[in-house]
């Protein structure tokens, strides 16, 4: 594959050396490649010929350090935690590098982004399947919609009252056209209030808009008739909660600014919480001081420990957590609706209509689910995918990692409830990775209206019919449709202790780690081959099926020719009377002695060898087939043998051991 991916542009450098995240002094050498798409270093070892591969759209930073004896440095580090150092023996060609991977790594046109020019040969038919794969008029007529209490609007068709939503939009019934124009006037960005999660069974809605232009005392009739009707749409209900997540004082200063959050006066019959959620500078500072403790070299335990609690992730990780499960409990104990937003509605907002629609419904919990969820609220509702993962050069203070956090929170979830979830972490992972390699046009663009003017879905392929294709990969061993787990609104521990460091997304590439394998790794591995095992089965029933049926061929075969014997036996003379059978005391034939014992020994030998060969058929088989399982292969590759499983499996808790069984 590397030779069609060179080409005459392509750059080459011999006698490289990348360095190991730990061992600075353990480097392999090799040959560093630059082509018009990815980075690859090709080891020199003949035996294996190891190649490191890097999008150049997974690149955020580089850093050519100063030269030292042994070489020039250079410093990689990627969007998705992989850092990289290479030694390069001469300064230009370093510097050569250098200049070609800033440039590469910050497109300034979609139309330079790797999606535009992968091309995994599909047809064009399958290309479009793969985009309906999440369908989400099928998602909204799943949650009952629409009926008596929504109807869709087709007010934004041409994207004329909210360029940052999406065209359909579900709004009460009792909102008409006027009343939906003069709401988005009202609203930040235009975005007002419309629905994204319905719970069917006690009519209650999760609505998400963007800040009000209130100021300190500016009303509008409209937005507060909007309010009124979402309320209405909820029969079970007298009233609505407004969750504003930002903390207080942000919302204030921003209503010095024009801007702010619903007065209580002014809208009737409504409930506000401020939840306290920061914004995306402070977020992105917090990962950036998480990964710097994580390329600590040998930290101490208080080293990495108040490096993790200074960087105050967790703590951001608990505060998204928590707006989450309040509105969930509004929604499934209170049947309240519930209206959510932070300043413009795209960032916090998304992270926690999304975080409470996973704790409410089990359906966003399967795998197809997930990638519903996903397309939904963060893509339709136009979360700034291009600003926060920066794929085109623009603004860095634009970046913040607002989608890596509602990752981490699906994952503490599936720390919590092990048995609730389709999938594992490795899928959780896996569209991380591709929500910033740009392979895939799905996360490419902010909102709706830029991926239709780009026309992502007939240029580009969909990341999720890529996903599906595997999806035996990413199933989680321990869930179970019938789960107490799996059914109903999960209720999660929120105090500290419950909130971990999630070491396979932020250190998955550290080499030196070498922790324990976890328990649902190790699962997936039995599985595999128990599967393989079940497989070696069935073609070995097989194989003594055919076999049974030769032997039961060759007895008939065998019989028949003892039925013929016999008949010959029995056409010999018959004695008429005792003293034919009676010679001294003796019985004796009609033939002659030596003829006799012949007949005799031959008939003995027939009736002996036909039981000879049952039993040796018989156990030949029952050897055979122990032979062979003995004999085969464990699973190979990473997994352990079965001997090596069953004594793991004993370290386990009984209800593990039961799962895997």
């Amino acid at each position: 594959m590397l030779p069609d991916l060179l080409s005459s542009s392509s750059v080459f450098v011999e006698n490289v050396r990348l360095l190991d995240g730990v061992l600075l002094k353990k480097a392999s050498v090799g040959s560093l490649y630059l082509t018009a798409t990815h980075l690859i270093f090709v080891e020199n070892v003949s035996e294996s010929q190891k190649e490191t591969w890097v999008l150049h759209s997974q690149i955020c930073a580089v850093e050519k350090q100063a030269t030292t004896a042994t070489g020039c440095p250079l410093l990689i580090r990627c969007k998705n935690f992989q850092v990289i150092q290479f030694i390069i023996s001469q300064e230009r060609d370093c510097h050569d590098i250098y200049i070609s991977l800033i440039r590469l790594s910050r497109p300034v046109k979609y139309e330079e982004l790797y999606c535009f020019s992968f091309n995994p040969k599909q047809e064009k038919d399958e290309r479009a399947r793969g985009w309906k794969l999440t369908d989400l008029k099928a998602e909204y007529n799943r949650m009952g919609l629409p009926n008596n209490l929504w109807q869709v609007s087709h007010v934004n068709r041409d994207y004329g009252v909210c360029d940052t939503y999406p065209a359909e939009l579900y709004v009460p019934k009792s909102a008409s056209t006027p009343v939906i124009v003069g709401s988005s006037k009202f609203r930040s960005r235009g975005r007002l209030p419309v629905l994204c999660y319905f719970c069917q069974d006690n009519n209650a809605a999760i609505c998400r808009s963007s800040q009000p232009l209130s100021g300190f005392s500016a009303r509008c009739l409209e937005d507060e008739q909007m309010l009124q009707a979402i309320r209405k749409s909820n029969p079970g209900s007298d009233f609505l909660y407004v969750v504003d997540t930002r903390p207080k004082l942000n919302a204030m200063a921003n209503r010095a600014a024009g801007k702010g959050y619903e007065n209580e006066d002014n809208y009737s019959n409504i409930k506000f919480h401020f939840i306290g959620i920061e914004n995306i500078h402070v977020m992105r500072s917090s990962l950036q001081k998480l990964l710097d403790v994580c390329e600590l070299r040998s930290p101490s335990m208080s080293d990495f420990l108040w490096g993790l609690e200074s960087s105050g992730w967790l703590k951001h990780i608990k505060a998204i957590m928590d707006a989450g499960i309040f509105i969930a409990k509004a929604v499934a104990e209170e049947a309240a609706s519930v209206l959510v937003h932070c300043s413009d509605g795209w960032d916090r907002t998304a992270q926690v209509c999304s975080v409470a629609s996973v704790l409410l419904d089990p359906f966003y919990r399967t795998l197809k689910g997930f990638m519903i969820l996903i397309e939904k609220d963060w893509v339709s509702f136009g979360h700034k995918f291009n600003h926060r993962c920066s794929h085109l050069d623009g603004d860095p203070r634009e970046v913040s990692p607002v989608i890596d956090q509602f990752f981490d929170c699906v994952w503490q979830l599936m720390e919590q409830f092990p048995c609730a979830f389709e999938f594992n972490e490795r899928f959780l992972v896996h569209i991380h990775h591709h929500v910033y390699s740009c392979q895939f046009g799905n996360f490419i663009c902010n909102n709706s209206k830029e991926s239709k003017e780009q026309r992502i879905q007939e240029k580009t392929h969909s990341l999720w019919a890529h996903l599906w294709k595997s999806c035996a990969d990413y199933k989680n061993p321990l869930y179970r449709q019938n789960h107490s787990q799996t059914q109903g609104v999960l209720r999660p521990q929120t105090a500290p202790s419950n909130f971990r460091f999630w070491r396979s997304m932020y250190n998955r590439f550290e080499k030196g780690m070498h922790p324990r394998q976890s328990v649902t790794e190790f699962l997936m591995a039995v599985k595999e081959e128990t599967q393989q095992l079940e497989e070696e089965l069935e073609m070995l029933e097989e194989k003594l099926q055919l076999q049974d049926k030769s032997h039961l061929k060759k007895r008939s075969e065998k019989t028949k020719r003892s039925q013929k014997m016999e008949i010959s036996v029995s056409d010999q003379p018959i004695a008429n009377t005792p003293q034919d059978y009676i010679d001294n005391g003796r019985p004796f034939t009609s033939c002659s002695p030596s003829q006799g014992r012949e007949d005799s020994e031959s008939m003995i030998l027939t009736h002996s060898m036909k039981h000879s060969d049952t039993d040796l058929s018989a156990n030949s088989d029952q050897e055979s087939g122990v032979a062979d399982l003995n004999c085969r292969s464990p699973s190979g590759g990473d997994f352990l043998s079965s001997e090596e499983n069953s004594k793991n499996l004993s370290e386990y808790p009984e209800d593990v051991a039961f799962a895997v069984a």
